[in-house]
């Protein structure tokens, strides 16, 4: 018989946040504690993400959105942002069991935030999670990304945490990324240059596309990395 897990309570995951540099509290604390305790649970009959305990899940899976919060908050938006009575579109591709977008949600909550998924599973997951834990301009949508994308206006920032290799990423967003626009990309190693190419795809960074930024941090003693990769070029 499967052993029985604990569920996460608020203290303990403000003091496990504390440690890995974070301070959680307030409505955040309440929420991101809740989503671990459904993730949690969920996981062991939808097989959502790899651990199947809470401490681990908050080690290696909700520190990059509490990490990606840092490095989104470094980056300048104001050429991308549309007037007050218009959010700026954030897309958020392979969301699957909303990572890392909703717990970012649950702490940073510029723009208005779409999350894409094609598995009914994921998508059903995210939603329950969201009726029990509303979120402003947050959003889950069941469908392939070139269906998302047909007819819509450029997003100001994309989100990739492991949808597909960047270089077919950038490929497939040609034209939907507004100018001065952020491709972010969570990688396991530093990104490309015009010069140098990557280590995984000896692949160069596109003439159409800039580093504007990067963000290094650990995860249990592995370096993960946050790129912003800004369009040059005007959408179609």
């Amino acid at each position: 018989m499967a052993k029985k897990m604990s569920p996460a309570g608020e203290q303990q995951v403000a003091m496990l946040c504390s440690e890995l540099g974070f301070t959680l509290q307030g409505e955040a604390l309440k929420n991101i504690t809740g989503y671990l305790n459904m993730l949690q649970k969920w996981s062991v009959v939808m097989n959502l993400v790899g651990p199947r305990s809470w401490e681990p899940m908050l080690r290696t899976l909700i520190v990059d959105s509490l990490h990606l919060k840092r490095f989104l908050e470094t980056l300048d938006f104001s050429v991308v942002a549309d007037s007050a009575d218009i959010p700026m579109q954030i897309w958020d591709f392979g969301a699957g069991a909303g990572l890392p977008g909703i717990p970012l949600r649950m702490v940073w909550q510029e723009g208005e935030y779409h999350m894409v998924d094609v598995r009914e599973k994921r998508t059903m997951f995210m939603q329950m999670v969201l009726a029990k834990y509303p979120l402003p301009a947050t959003n889950v949508h069941r469908a392939r990304v070139e269906d998302f994308m047909e007819g819509r206006a450029p997003a100001a920032m994309m989100v990739s945490r492991a949808f597909m290799p960047w270089p077919e990423l950038l490929e497939l967003l040609t034209g939907k990324i507004r100018r001065g626009g952020f491709v972010v990309v969570l990688a396991n190693e530093p990104a490309p240059a015009h010069d140098v190419p990557d280590a995984s795809h000896g692949r160069l960074l596109p003439e159409d596309w800039s580093l504007t930024a990067q963000y290094e941090y650990s995860v249990e003693g592995s370096p993960r990395y946050f790129w912003a990769l800004s369009s040059k070029k005007a959408p179609n």
